[in-house]
């Protein structure tokens, strides 16, 4: 007795149970003879985003018909009999004008997508549908190049790789005033590397599922310093005098100070300094005579070194009065002359 038989014998008798199991390995591929395909009454596509609640949806054709569910070569339902052991999986059912035996599948994860069956065995013949559960799943960068330290110069090859279905795009940015992005795709090289392209650069991964997950790596470009400023006033003796000492390096510069050939060091002699990441400032406190002359700032670190001087000498007159004051006399002798002139006239 073929399996048709057996099928036909069980539905006579009432066993449904038997008669559902039965037509299932009708349409199991590996039930089938060689050569021998499954005609089935419909199929259907049924997307489904990571993590949702899938719904495939079937309908039996009337109140006595039965039902069942397969995914792949497994039992998934046999009418309201569970045979699955995953708690997420259950069965959707109303009794309107249409019998709805719909199959639930709560969390959905990349691993429940594929093919699944929805069999109903009627009095007259069973009827499959078929449906494909489609699974999207959002990016996901799961491994970034570590931060990197590069010489003025210097190349550089960074990596992002992400996962998500649809494949997810991968972009690069410069994070700066000007946002410079970069050609799509997984590695991100650059030559000749300057210090202006310092910074952070952020990967990108994005598919139509989700928002774009992004990360970034953080790229040091070490540079010898160079001094962008070094200032100082004139100062009258006696009073005290700042010097202040501007450098760009990377890494951070150590600052030393000289007076001629001579280095100077905090305390002595009415000296102090005090550093400040790229800044340094020089004071010397009661100005003499001695104290004038010719200051160096130098700026050092491991890619190399750069020095300024500047000269620290008293105020001219002007500043503080003498020039304008013996204008300002000779303005009011002129006026006094203009007016005693006038008078004598009248």
């Amino acid at each position: 007795m073929d399996i048709m038989s057996a099928v036909q014998d069980a539905c006579v008798s009432g066993q449904w149970l038997t008669a559902i199991i039965l037509s299932l390995c009708c349409f199991l591929p590996s039930c089938l003879p060689a050569g021998q395909t499954v005609d089935y009454a419909s199929s259907e596509s049924v997307v489904s985003r990571q993590g949702d609640t899938a719904l495939l949806r079937c309908y039996l054709l009337d109140g006595i018909s039965k039902g069942a569910w397969l995914n792949r070569s497994s039992i998934i339902f046999a009418g309201n009999d569970k045979w699955s052991v995953d708690p997420r999986v259950s069965i959707v059912s109303n009794m309107g004008d249409k019998h709805e035996y719909s199959l639930q599948i709560q969390k959905v994860d990349i691993t429940d997508e594929g093919f699944y069956t929805c069999s109903i065995q009627s009095e007259r013949n069973p009827r499959p549908k078929l449906i494909q559960l489609i699974v999207k799943v959002p990016p996901k960068i799961y491994d970034i190049s570590s931060d990197i330290t590069v010489n003025e110069g210097g190349d550089i090859s960074l990596f992002c790789l992400a996962s998500g279905k649809p494949e997810p795009k991968i972009t690069w940015r410069h994070i700066s005033p000007s946002a410079r992005k970069f050609e799509s795709g997984e590695n991100l090289n650059i030559t000749g590397i300057t210090r202006d392209a310092a910074g952070d650069y952020e990967c990108g991964a994005e598919n139509d599922i989700a928002s774009p997950d992004t990360r970034t790596v953080k790229v040091t470009v070490n540079f010898p310093p160079s001094i962008n400023e070094l200032r100082t006033h004139g100062v009258r003796p006696g009073y005290t005098a700042l010097l202040r000492c501007e450098a760009a390096a990377v890494p951070t510069p150590v600052f030393e100070w000289y007076k001629g050939e001579k280095r100077l060091s905090k305390g002595q002699g009415g000296i102090d300094i005090k550093n400040l990441s790229s800044r340094s400032i020089l004071t010397v406190s009661n100005i003499t005579e001695e104290r004038y002359g010719n200051y160096t700032c130098v700026a050092v670190n491991k890619l190399g070194a750069a020095n300024t001087s500047v000269a620290l000498s008293p105020p001219n007159t002007a500043q503080y009065g003498t020039t304008g004051g013996g204008e300002a006399l000779l303005a009011c002798g002129i006026l006094v002359l203009a007016l005693s002139s006038l008078l004598c006239v009248y």
